[in-house]
């Protein structure tokens, strides 16, 4: 199963290479933004955006609200797996 997790890009730690530092869930992992930008968008404006990741890519931009959605589905959708479990 393919799986984008909602994180906000909060450094951009390579301009040149489009890698940018993402908080996701509490954990800052770095992620390429190549997908996410262009000459409207470089990289220095996508602090603060919040994005999609997957696989080490941002794949999109989505706002905040629809990304607070998201990681509310996933603690409960983790919440239930761990309730199956025991």
């Amino acid at each position: 199963m393919c799986l984008g997790i909602p994180g906000q890009i909060i450094e951009i730690t390579n301009v040149n290479h489009k890698l940018a530092l993402v908080n996701i869930g509490g954990v800052k992992r770095e992620v390429n933004i190549a997908c996410i930008v262009d000459e409207q968008h470089p990289p220095e404006a996508c602090i603060g955006d919040w994005v999609l990741v997957h696989v080490g890519f941002a794949m999109n931009r989505i706002n905040e609200q629809e990304a607070a959605e998201t990681l509310q589905l996933l603690q409960e959708l983790a919440a239930a797996q761990a309730g199956i479990s025991t």
